[in-house]
Order: C-alpha cells, then structure tokens, then sequence
C-alpha cells in the first residue's frame, strides 16, 4: 500500500489550489467520486489524495487500470472468480473489490469498460453487493469508487457508449485537473523539484538550475503530456548534462528526434513557389501573412521548441522572438 507522505501534489497555481481545496471538501465523505484529465495530469495522485484524506486512510488503497485487459479478464480481476469458473482456474481468486474492502477502489480510464462490467460496478454502488464470476454467493463489499478517465463521460453516455445510469451514480463530485499549459506559474516549480530527485540520484552534489534559454523552453512548450512529459522531459535533461559545474542548456523534448529514425521523411527539394495573383493585393499584408505561416509551420514541425525553430529557419533564438512578439505568437504557442 502506498503511503501518504510518498504522494507529491506540487503547485501553487490557483486553478491547482481550488482542485486541492476540493479534494479536500469531499475526501471524508463515503461517496463516488469522478476525476477527469488529460494524459499526465496526476489522476491517480489525487486519488490517492483522497484516500489518505478519508476516513479510510488505514484501509487499501487498491488500483485497476481497466484498459489494460479484455472484458473477460477485467472482470475476474474487479469480482474475482471460483475455482472451475473457467479453463486455468483451478482456484478461488479473490478480485479487486473484495481486496479493497473498508477502503477505496481506483478505477483508471473507466470509459474503456463494457456494459456488462458497468453494470456490475452500478450493483456494487448501489447494493455494496456482487457475486465472483461462477459462483452464486453474494459477495458483500463496503468500497469507495474512484473512477478517472480522460474521455468526455456525458458525450459517451449520450451515444449510448457509457451507462447514464452508472455516470449518475459515480458523478457525486466531479474534479476536473488543470493542464500543464493553464498553470503556467507551476512548470518551473516542478521543473526544479524533478531536476533535484533527479541529480541526486545520479549521485550528483548540487543542482546548477536552468540557464536561461533552457527556461524559455519549457516555459514556451505546450506539454502535452502535462506533469508527467513535463518529469521524463526534465529528467533527460539533468541525465545528458555533462558539466555538473554548469546550469542545464540543452533541453530535448523528443528523444526519437533523429535524422536517421525509421520512417523520417527526408526533404531533398523544396516546395514549389506559389504562382503569383493576376489582381492587385496588398503586398505588405500578403509578406505578413506567408511569414506567420511558415513560422506557424516550423513551430509545429520543431514541436514548438523555439531553439530548434529558431535553427530550422537559419535565424538566431533572439530574431525567432523577435517574430514572435510581432506577431503576437508567443502566448498561444501557435
């Protein structure tokens, strides 16, 4: 079981702060409870922030990702199973809900299950009762629900993909988690806080921060794998450091970035120029807009890393700014 202390929420965002204050609002009461984010965001964190803030802190705190297995094999894992219930089953498996009696059940990307397992955790909220599959015993349970997903649950239900009836019951309080990109005031903070695990254990003395171009970087990124991507990113970062003396310069947001990786497109000529209008137009605006595409382009093409644009289009870091603040480019990072 995972302790409390080892879970790490960091930030001081107030979009982070009101998602905190929430948990805490609704961490001791004995209700379902809905988190919903993109990839990264910390799901499970909370979770477990939850859990620990409950009244079930002592108890398990079990986890089901429930994409990871077909139907058949995610519900024995949830309910368990008897012994002959199937082919290999050659004795009684206790499942997750059973593990996690007294105390909570994480249940990770949630809208990837079937109806049929829906409407087996839908008995559980409502009766805290199911059966193992191949058996007949009814199987009390006293569990706590924490479903997470990063898929809109209402849209779903409405195509009839997800029972209305189970969303209605798991959504008592729904928290939604802030991506990366709106706490903006975070990315530092957390940035140095996995840049300082990370050089101790690489048994590095101290931690020489980020240069300044390393900081524009992952300020300007968009991260679209949030916290996480955001963690491996910086990680990578401290790894490749070779001058321990020295602040991080080098910033690699894709390691598989290469002129050799399988599959890379090698550009031998260039587009062909566009044919030119027979009719007047505003010469100075037409210049203005080609230059916000291709720098549109390079941006997308360099993953937003300004460094790496700035080095595609043969001008200097400072020149791409300069571009960037004229046309207003900077904040939406498009």
């Amino acid at each position: 079981m995972r302790k409390p202390q080892d879970q790490q929420l960091i930030g001081e965002s107030p979009a982070f702060l009101e998602v905190l204050e929430r948990v805490s609002r609704v961490a001791p009461l004995n209700r379902p409870v809905l988190v919903i984010g993109e990839r990264g965001t910390g799901k499970e964190l909370i979770a477990a922030r939850l859990h620990f803030l409950s009244g079930r802190w002592d108890y398990p705190f079990i986890k089901m990702n429930c994409a990871a297995l077909a139907e058949s094999l995610l519900e024995t894992e949830l309910f368990g199973h008897e012994a002959g219930s199937f082919t290999g089953a050659a004795k009684r498996r206790l499942g997750r809900f059973e593990l996690a009696n007294d105390g909570s059940l994480f249940l990770d990307e949630l809208s990837s299950t079937s109806s049929g397992v829906q409407e087996k955790i839908l008995r559980v909220i409502e009766y805290g009762e199911f059966e193992r599959v191949g058996g007949s015993e009814t199987i009390r349970t006293n569990v706590r629900i924490i479903g997470a997903t990063n898929e809109d649950l209402p849209a779903l239900a409405e195509k009839g993909k997800f029972r209305a009836d189970l969303l209605d019951r798991l959504a008592f309080d729904v928290i939604t988690l802030p991506p990366l990109r709106e706490r903006p005031g975070d990315i530092m903070t957390l940035a140095n806080h996995f840049a300082i695990k990370m050089a101790g254990e690489l048994g590095k003395d101290v931690f020489n921060g980020f240069s300044e171009a390393a900081r524009d970087e992952l300020l300007e990124y968009t991260w679209p794998g949030n916290v996480r991507e955001l963690k491996n990113v910086v990680e990578r970062a401290v790894y490749t450091c070779q001058d321990d003396d020295q602040p991080i310069v080098e910033i690699i947001f894709d390691p598989f970035d290469s002129p050799w990786r399988p599959g890379a497109e090698v550009v031998k000529e260039g587009p062909a120029p566009a044919k030119l209008t027979d009719t007047p137009y505003d010469f100075k605006q037409h210049i203005q807009d080609e230059e916000v595409r291709r720098i549109k382009d390079a941006m997308e093409r360099c993953r937003f890393n300004q460094k790496k644009t700035a080095e595609f289009l043969g001008m200097t870091y400072h020149q791409l700014r300069g571009y960037l603040r004229k046309y207003e480019l900077t904040e939406t990072g498009e």
